[in-house]
């Protein structure tokens, strides 16, 4: 079967599509034909070389993918062959099969189409974020960083429709304002500057839960516009912060990886799977297909996330 094969650490270019061998399933795994797989923040760090969760070269990439289970394990209950599926792969999701856990691997509503719900990583992660970690409460202010990207466009929709009031997004070039302000976010701002922003349009009260994947100074400047038992939740990497403002106003900074829990308690995603489906299903959020390419195009779609001027998911199809 063909795939992308990362076979040396560094830029775009070293994204190689080949043959490889066509994988078998374990007994408590799925073998899945892939019709479609997504691009992830993660694929382009681990490629890179020196992610956390990234695995030495040679390695394919990709964290999840959608198609029909063509093989099953002895010990898999629950699906059938034919059955199309959303799955978070175990080996990599760049190819033209994938293994995925049988517990990993969730049945497809029929009257959703493949597309939404391509960005299976994404999905779980903007809902967890704002749930499981954020604890948002009703009305409650929520500012989310990257609001253009992949989670960011998700977290703004089901912030909305979780029942959240004032809905902040940040972006990093002005032209995207327009696309976050479509998602339904009450106000887009750049990041220089965007704590006081939050703080003016917040009567200087601050967002009550932030959503940071960005880290670094915007990090910092998140600190200073965080509401009195405000909560941050950090999905990406962050640097180091001022503790002072956590224990005198009782905020709080929370962490998240939607690939922690994949690996270490895979079975608590099924219910915020059921419960992003049944968003989509209710047509209360949707995933904005920014690019397509073909899986031997993965090069210049990596280079398209790392411009910066992609929004939405960008797929790939085998």
């Amino acid at each position: 079967m063909k795939a992308i094969v990362v076979e040396q650490n560094g830029p775009p270019e070293h994204l190689r599509y080949r043959e490889v061998p066509e994988p078998s399933p374990g007994p408590d795994e799925v073998l899945v034909r892939t019709s479609l797989t997504s691009l992830n923040y993660a694929d382009v760090q681990a490629r890179r070389g020196g992610y956390e969760a990234g695995s030495p070269p040679p390695f394919i990439p990709g964290l999840d993918a959608v198609g029909v289970v063509e093989a099953l394990g002895a010990e898999v209950r629950g699906l059938a062959l034919g059955q199309r599926v959303a799955v978070f792969a175990s080996g990599g999701s760049y190819a033209e099969k994938v293994l995925a856990k049988g517990v990993l691997t969730y049945p497809v509503p029929d009257d959703l189409p493949d597309e939404a719900v391509a960005g299976l990583t994404a999905l779980v992660t903007a809902y967890n974020t704002l749930t499981w970690a954020g604890r948002l409460q009703p009305n409650e202010t929520v500012l989310v960083h990257a609001a253009a990207g992949g989670v960011g466009s998700l977290a703004v929709q089901m912030a909305k429709a979780l029942g959240a009031g004032l809905v902040i997004g940040t972006v990093g070039h002005p032209a995207k304002a327009g696309f976050v302000r479509s998602l339904g976010a009450d106000a887009v701002v750049g990041y220089e500057g965007f704590a006081e922003q939050v703080l003016e349009r917040t009567q200087q009260k601050g967002a009550d839960l932030i959503l940071d994947s960005v880290a670094g100074e915007v990090f910092s400047q998140g600190m200073r516009c965080l509401a009195p038992f405000g909560r941050l939740v950090v999905y990406g990497h962050a640097s180091g912060f001022e503790t002072r403002p956590l224990h005198r106003q009782t905020k709080a900074v929370i962490g998240y990886s939607s690939g922690h829990y994949r690996r270490n308690r895979p079975e608590l995603l099924r219910p915020t799977v059921e419960a992003v489906f049944a968003l989509l299903r209710s047509g209360r959020i949707r995933l904005h297909i920014g690019a397509r390419y073909s899986l031997e195009q993965a090069a210049q779609a990596h280079a398209l996330m790392e411009s910066r001027q992609s929004t939405g998911k960008i797929l790939l199809y085998p």
